[in-house]
């Protein structure tokens, strides 16, 4: 079950050894609460809310990186661009333990793996050259602030390149209307 809602109240149990959460929750998670017994073991995971940001977000991003592809300086593919400015601005894969890191030997192609990484360190062990990347989020993934700083750092690329972008007052104007 997923749903969104508010934690409502918390409270020791009475051997102090564990808490008792309420939360209130949408009504729209009552067919799936339905199926659940009491005393059924559950994986539970609370994190606070965050909007995820706008499709039309996205797409002004993607004519940006379009545009910096097609740039004289540049004659590159968008996807090649956006590939660089998740590198350069990108938000890094975090779970309850930390950053989401691969290691592999050098010869090793991290592009099979799929998804976007980061070369964060190359070292060798054992006498073998080891190579350490960090995941990338991709855009669509991001939240609301990833992909306002994600924006904006690419209308300044944009704007080093010449290329014309939104005033600041109509970015600021797109960034309320798309709840970034």
């Amino acid at each position: 079950m997923e749903t969104t809602g508010k934690l409502t109240g918390a409270s020791r149990t009475f051997d102090g050894q564990g808490i008792i959460l309420t939360f209130e929750v949408d009504a729209s998670a009552a067919g799936q609460i339905e199926n659940m017994k009491a005393n059924d073991l559950l994986r539970i995971k609370a994190v606070k809310y965050r909007e995820k940001r706008s499709n039309d977000a996205n797409a002004y991003a993607w004519v940006l990186m379009t545009k910096i592809a097609n740039h004289p300086d540049i004659s590159s593919s968008k996807e090649d661009v956006y590939e660089e400015m998740l590198q350069k601005y990108g938000s890094f894969y975090e779970d309850d333990n930390g950053y989401v890191t691969v290691t592999l030997k050098k010869e090793v192609d991290v592009s099979l793996l799929g998804g976007h990484w980061k070369r964060i360190r190359e070292f060798v062990k054992n006498g073998k050259v080891w190579v350490s990347y960090l995941m990338i989020k991709g855009s669509s993934e991001f939240d609301t602030s990833e992909m306002s700083h994600f924006i904006d750092q690419i209308v300044e690329e944009a704007q080093e390149l010449g290329i014309e972008t939104a005033t600041p007052d109509e970015l600021e104007r797109m960034k309320q209307e798309w709840g970034v």
